[in-house]
């Protein structure tokens, strides 16, 4: 070949397969079958997984806009591809990503590289219009030699059959069949291998000259010069191997093509022979030898146009005579197959059918031809293009051959001509003759008038075609033997007569089936069709006799009346099968509704093959609900899988479809499920193998752990991963969801260790990258999906400690910040706050996060969070140890977690979770609330890279608002645990100025139940110079009870205010803003009530009074009540209560301990005692010589913590005043020693501090972190009792003296009550 040669055919190489792959990337219905073809002649699912993971890959590619992501998927693609054996599947898609990166001499090259690799599939299924126009031009030599073999062999089968019949002069006119049927049996394996060697030769040319095409091809500059290749024309057997002769050129005819792929003479196509009457006579005929060929078009449902030229006739040495006479035809091959046969090979094939035609004449000596010299004239004057047209195949009988002259057209649908058709069932035949069919009636039906009137209008318009039939028609009458054969494959010639038994046998079966009124005979006849079912491998013959709607009634029929239980099965089995190939047997059984509850009501009675049945006939959801079957499901799941009929579906499988359809619509099942204990079997359903069973038994799971997350630890230990993802490759969108969401669920346990076990199977099991898939999965995953998809991917990423960049874990997290921005998708939100939180770790045995239980216990409400994991520490075997690792392995996750979601973008997802706080969802905001929360809480233990700053810009205002607003402690004890994480840092501790008050406020309300509230204040205190405004305080109410005499007794208990007056008065307050509202006042001691005291546990108010009685009140009620009155024989003039003693200071010496059930004891009767304080069984007294003891209530133990002095001349200084609060005595006295009041430990008695108060202090009451002290001018001083410095004092606006002092619950308000009749209220601002 020339240079010039060579250049011209790269060009035109490069120009034909760079249109064939552009075409196919431009139709992907097309491409997705090409694909198809190709998963299915790749055997092992080990081999498939790359190549799926590859498509995937391209088709991502193909479908992206962004220009970054297809040239990363194609790159990834190509690695793929290129770290895989080589195949025709990897080189066919290694041609769409060269085509795709602009290389388009690579991607020829990978293309003619799949002729390489598989020949055979190349031409005939992939690219047939690539070997038509690169490969045929080259390889008519081939085709030549196989006409001539085929010509010689046919030519003896014909000659010994005309030897046999030259002593007859009968015309007859029979099937094909009936001819092949004389062949020889060395001429039927003559055939036989001379197919098998053209198949193999023509492979082995294909790949010669595929090589050849990519050296041209390489070749485009014209530098080297390639000889064209020696084609292949033989294959020669040594022993177990073969080797290829190459011969030289054949430079004869080149024959007419169809196909590049031989097709055997019993393909398609029906043979006439005629044979003369007498022994002198010729032999001429044409026939077809390649079938048709099936385009690229047809996927497009276009014709294609293009055409390829007539190729060149040529002639052979041959003895007999060639005839251009169609009708004069001693052997033709037509097509005219079946209408079934037909309807299968257009579904099979890939390609619309284009015809390549070419005629050849032979001619022989004159005397030998059977035909008039008329006749050849005739023939000679009907040249190719002489304007006679063709008949319409319609218009012929394909007996005869003719144009109908009386068509007649039988129940089958087919037509023929009435004497032809008469003649065949005049010989005792009963089917149709094409259809193979049997007749329900050998009489004839009427003309086809119709058919005949179109026949006669064609005559009309083409008188010269019709002409040249009549004179044809004259030659049948001569004494000739003519067959009319359609051709079948010759395995069907060879079991033709064992086909015709079982048409036989089965006809009269489906009639006892369908017509007998005798029971028995009826299920035999169910059990033979059965058996024949099993025999004949489901013949489509067979199949289109049982697809009627009678044999399906016939089935139905059996289903309601016989008991036998095989019988009953083998009519549902074969009800299933032909459910599962025709959709009108489905149609058939749903039309009444009896049908459909007789099929559920023998499953119900154990049936199980009806699962399936029940299953294909696709009843609603409702329906299933209805059917009440759920039972009998898990007890065919539950059951081992044993030796059963080879259905299209197994029950087990038809059983957890049902169930997973089921469980859609009603989650109550999971409890029948989790009781019936079918979990062990539905987990096993996981390593099935049907992808369908698999995707329902990971359905069915996830929903079971949703609903009852007890199950999830029980899942997770017998669990096989491996199939599951090995399935997810194949399976739909909707079913990747849910293997995902499978997964997701599967890794919230409540063990962490056991956790991140679980997500290293996961990202290492299969034969594909688990995490690569994700990622080309959530690039194309709908809005609703992508938080999942992305929070697994994410987890799996972060099983090693972060690196600077990860693909995966970018992917991931701009994933789930763009679906919490994205406000058009609220549910998609939802789901990304909701995810962001559950990345935290920590879950429950049933599956549920304790990121908010957590957190509070570290804000230090840890109430919740005690009680849960109380809870679940009953629920883990482990010992302590195991506990301790437990927490450390969460507490690493968490920290990795938490790290990576901060870092990425510079804290991009403060800002997403701040623009969800704003939101109107309240389930939205809540989960912000609670990442935000959560995130600005791990940063005090996050190396600070700048993002703290970043959080407060977003954040800080968000937490204020709801710390200041929120009316859930919970919710405001959260919030105060972020700003903690704010007090940290200098900058943040300086933003908190602005809101100190408000936020001092709130801590003040929580310090009592977090002693983070108290730490806080205490930073807030130490950071503040100012004593003043930290603890500021402003007079909300006065009231004047002076008509009632002296307060001299105040108690606080949760809203209400109980005060006692010198005239015997109790008094009950309610405070609402800044009024004390009197809701009721009661004079029940005839006089002055000393004291009020309050038992919290008992909800009891204890009055003690100068009229020597203790009263006990209800106070749980609106009213305040008398319950009991004590007789404590003495003047009480100070009370303390415990559960079952009281003790008062009497008139006399000493304190007396008086017990509710009438017994006393005078204790300390060498002292005057001033005030009492009773702690922990332990009373201390203050007396009037300044002296405090310590009694054990227990022992009678007395212990003196400060001695007294006397004094004969001068005045007494007693102790006023005595408080004890965590594990400090603070006694109040005069201040002539400089100190007013002395602070005492209750350990050792000693004494550690004092405030320097220069007032005679006669109140006390003591809160959290203040002290407050009662004056005797009227003034009430503020005192830090940390600190012990004075922060203010408090002006009564009288001069009377402090009597009493109580503090509310919330240590807020503070209330007195003054000598001259008054109450005063003030309240912390």
């Amino acid at each position: 070949m020339s240079t010039a040669d060579t250049t011209a055919t790269s060009a035109l190489i490069l120009g034909h397969t760079t249109s064939f792959i552009s075409e196919v990337l431009s139709q992907s219905e097309l491409r997705h079958q090409i694909i198809s073809i190709f998963r299915q002649k790749v055997s092992e699912q080990i081999l498939l997984k790359p190549l799926n993971l590859a498509c995937e890959t391209l088709e991502n590619a193909i479908s992206t806009q962004n220009p970054s992501i297809r040239s990363s998927s194609l790159r990834l693609a190509e690695k793929l591809l290129l770290s895989y054996p080589e195949t025709p599947f990897s080189s066919f898609l290694l041609s769409f990503i060269h085509a795709l990166c602009h290389r388009p001499i690579d991607a020829s090259l990978n293309l003619l590289s799949v002729f390489q690799h598989d020949p055979s599939l190349a031409r005939t299924e992939i690219a047939p219009i690539i070997f038509e126009n690169l490969f045929l031009e080259h390889l008519l030599p081939v085709f030549q030699r196989l006409k001539d073999q085929r010509t010689r062999i046919m030519s003896c089968m014909v000659m010994n059959h005309t030897c046999e019949s030259d002593d007859q002069d009968v015309s007859v006119v029979l099937p094909s069949n009936m001819l092949l049927s004389k062949m020889t049996e060395d001429q039927a394996s003559e055939l036989k291998d001379l197919e098998k060697d053209y198949e193999e030769v023509l492979n082995e040319n294909c790949r010669i000259f595929a090589g050849y095409l990519k050296e041209v091809l390489v070749n485009k500059d014209g530098k080297r010069i390639i000889n064209q290749p020696s084609l292949v024309l033989t294959r020669i057997r040594k022993g177990e191997k073969l080797d290829y002769r190459v011969e030289e050129r054949i430079e004869d005819e080149e024959p007419g093509l169809q196909n590049g792929r031989y097709n055997p003479i019993w393909a398609e196509g029906e043979v006439s022979v005629e044979f003369s009457g007498n022994n002198s006579g010729s032999i001429s005929r044409s026939i077809s030898f390649y079938p048709q060929r099936v385009s690229l078009n047809a996927l497009r449902n276009q014709k294609s146009s293009k055409t390829i030229t007539t190729l060149e006739e040529t002639k052979p040495p041959l003895d007999f005579e060639w005839s251009s006479d169609e009708n004069s035809v001693d052997i033709s091959w037509s097509q005219s197959e079946p209408d079934e046969i037909e309807k299968d090979n257009r579904e099979s094939a890939l390609f619309e059918s284009k015809k390549i035609q070419a005629r050849q004449q032979e001619n022989i000596p004159p005397a030998e031809s059977s035909l008039s010299s008329e006749a050849l004239m005739a023939a000679e004057s009907n040249p190719p293009g002489g304007g006679k047209q063709t008949p319409p195949k319609d218009f012929v009988c394909p007996i005869t051959s003719h144009i109908f002259d009386d068509p007649v057209t039988l129940e089958t649908g087919q037509t023929y001509e009435r004497k032809a058709i008469q003649e065949w069932l005049e010989r005792g035949n009963s089917t149709c003759p094409i259809t193979r069919q049997s007749l329900q009636s050998t009489k004839l039906p009427k003309t086809n008038y119709v058919l005949k009137r179109l026949i006669a209008t064609w005559k009309e318009q083409n008188p010269h075609s019709f002409s040249d039939q009549s004179e044809n028609s004259q030659l049948d009458t001569e004494p000739d033997f003519k067959i009319s054969m359609p051709s079948t494959s010759p395995n069907s010639v060879i079991i033709l007569a064992t086909m015709d038994g079982t048409v036989t046998e089965l006809k009269i079966a489906i009639t006892n089936l369908c017509t007998s009124e005798i029971l028995q005979e009826a299920e035999m006849a169910v059990l033979r069709i059965e058996r024949r079912w099993h025999e004949d491998n489901m013949k489509m013959e067979i199949l289109s006799m049982l697809l009627k709607p009678a044999v399906v009634n016939g089935f139905v029929e059996i289903l309601f009346n016989s008991v036998d239980p095989q019988v009953l099965r083998a009519a549902v089995f074969l009800l299933c099968e032909l459910g599962s190939r025709d959709i009108l047997v489905i149609q058939t059984l749903t039309q009444v509704d009896s049908d459909v509850e007789c099929i559920v009501a023998l499953f119900k009675k154990g049936l199980l093959e009806a699962s399936v049945l029940i299953y294909l006939l696709k009843p609603s959801t409702t329906s299933l609900v209805d059917m009440d079957m759920v039972e009998t499901l898990l007890a065919v799941i539950k059951m081992k899988e044993e030796e059963s009929l080879e259905m299209s579906m197994k029950p087990k499988t038809a059983s957890l479809l049902l169930l997973g359809q089921i469980l859609q619509d009603v989650s109550s099942v999971v409890k029948e499920i989790v009781s019936a204990r079918a979990l062990e079997s539905i987990v096993g359903s996981l390593e099935a193998e049907k992808a369908c069973e698999r995707i329902a038994a990971v359905g069915i799971l996830q929903s079971c752990m949703q609903e009852d997350g007890r199950c999830r630890n029980n899942i997770a230990d017998k669990v096989e991963l491996a199939p599951v993802l090995e399935c997810f490759m194949d399976a739909n969108n909707s079913e990747r969801f849910e293997i995902v969401h499978f997964l997701s669920e599967l890794v919230k346990l409540n063990r962490r260790t056991f956790n991140e076990q679980v997500l290293h199977i996961i990202k290492d099991e299969g034969a594909f990258s688990t995490m690569h898939t994700l990622l080309i999965y959530l690039q194309s995953a709908i809005q609703e999906q992508i938080p999942v998809v992305a929070g697994l991917l994410l987890q799996l990423d972060l099983l090693t400690e972060p690196r600077k960049m990860s693909i995966y874990r970018e992917e991931a997290i701009d994933s789930l910040i763009s679906c919490l921005r994205n406000s058009n998708f609220p549910s998609s939100q939802i789901a990304a706050a909701k995810t962001i939180l559950e990345l935290q770790g920590r879950f429950s045995s049933s599956g549920k996060s304790l990121t908010r239980a957590y957190l509070l216990k570290r804000a230090g409400l840890d109430k919740t969070y005690k009680t849960l994991m109380r809870a679940e520490r009953k629920k883990m075997s482990g010992e302590l140890e195991e506990t301790l690792e437990e927490e450390k392995a969460a507490e690493e996750w968490e920290r990795r977690v938490a790290f990576a979601l901060v870092s990425h973008e510079f804290g991009l997802v403060f800002e997403a979770l701040g623009e969800g706080l704003k939101s109107k969802h309240a389930e939205l905001s809540s989960a912000c609330f609670l990442s935000a929360t959560w995130l600005v809480n791990m940063l005090s233990v996050l190396p600070d890279t700048g993002i703290r700053g970043a959080a407060r810009v977003c954040l800080l205002k968000h937490f204020i608002s709801i710390f200041k607003t929120a009316k859930d402690t919970e919710d405001r004890a959260l919030s105060m645990l972020a700003l903690g994480s704010f007090i940290q840092d200098p900058e943040g501790l300086h933003d908190l100025t602005t809101y100190m008050k408000d936020i001092l406020k709130g801590l003040r309300e929580l310090k009592k139940s977090s002693t983070l509230a108290f730490d806080m204040l205490k930073v807030f205190s130490e950071g503040n110079d100012s004593s003043a405004e930290m603890w500021n305080h402003k007079e909300i109410v006065e009231e004047d009870c002076s008509t009632n005499g002296e307060v001299l007794s105040m108690v606080c208990f949760k809203d209400k205010i109980f005060s006692g007056h010198s005239d015997g008065t109790i008094k009950v307050w309610t405070g609402k803003g800044n009024i004390l509202q009197l809701i009721q006042e009661t004079r029940e001691h005839s006089k002055a009530v000393t004291s009020l005291a309050i038992l919290q546990s008992g909800e009891k108010l204890y009055s003690g009074s100068l009229d020597r009685t203790a009263r006990v009140w209800s106070i749980g009620s609106e009213l305040l009540q008398c319950l009991q009155v004590h007789d404590m024989k003495d003047q009480v003039h100070n009370l303390v209560v415990a559960n079952s003693i009281s003790c008062f200071i009497p008139q006399g010496a000493g304190v007396k301990a008086h017990s509710w059930n009438g017994g006393s004891k005078l204790l300390n009767p060498n002292k005057y005692v001033k005030c009492l304080a009773l702690v922990h069984g332990k009373l201390y007294c203050g007396c009037t010589d300044n002296s405090i003891q310590e009694i054990d209530l227990a022992s009678g133990t007395l212990t003196t913590i400060q001695n007294g002095s006397r004094k004969l001349l001068g005045k007494s200084n007693p102790v006023h005043a005595l408080q004890v609060r965590e594990g400090l005595i603070y006694s109040a006295s005069t201040s002539l020693d400089g100190a007013g009041v002395k602070i005492w430990s209750t350990k050792n008695f000693s004494m550690v501090g004092s405030l320097p108060t220069t007032l005679d202090v006669r109140a006390m009451a003591i809160s959290s972190e203040l002290l407050y002290l009662g004056c005797k001018v009227g003034n009430v001083e503020v005192w830090n009792r940390k600190r012990q410095t004075r922060i203010e004092t408090l002006l009564t606006g009288t001069n009377a003296r402090v009597l009493c002092m109580a503090l509310n619950a919330d240590e807020e308000v503070l209330v007195a009550g003054t000598s001259d009749g008054r109450i005063k209220a003030w309240e912390l601002s």
